[in-house]
């Protein structure tokens, strides 16, 4: 018993506070989840086209007003396999599509380049 609280203690501990610049979160989809929060505080741009847009499609003479809900269920029926790429392609860091280029090549040339070497011979730098 005494051991299972202090585990807990500890998870507790580890979780508290502000997570650091250089640390991944990492996400855990919860399946059974049916609310979102979305933060568009910091991106005016974006807050500002899906003002536009649900203004947009509310501007009608018959039928309900269409809900942010409503819009997002329709965007995501049309997103598509190349779409989906491309945001995954978007989400990299400059260094991890470096790290991403290096694995490719040591894979297709079965070799065992550190990024340094890799750089050298990319760049042709003698």
């Amino acid at each position: 018993m005494e051991v299972e609280e202090k585990k807990n203690k500890e998870e507790k501990e580890k979780n508290s506070g502000r997570m650091g610049k250089n640390k991944k979160r990492v996400g855990v989809i919860n399946k059974e989840q049916s609310r979102f929060f979305i933060d568009l505080g910091s991106s005016e741009k974006v807050r500002l086209r899906l003002l536009n847009v649900l203004e947009e499609v509310n501007e009608k003479d018959y039928g309900e007003d269409i809900s942010f809900k409503e819009l997002i269920i329709y965007c995501l029926n049309k997103i598509s396999e190349k779409d989906i790429e491309r945001i995954k392609e978007s989400s990299l860091s400059e260094m991890e599509k470096v790290s991403r280029s290096l694995n490719e090549f040591n894979e297709k040339n079965n070799s065992n380049l550190t990024l340094g070497e890799y750089l050298v011979k990319r760049l042709n730098i003698n």
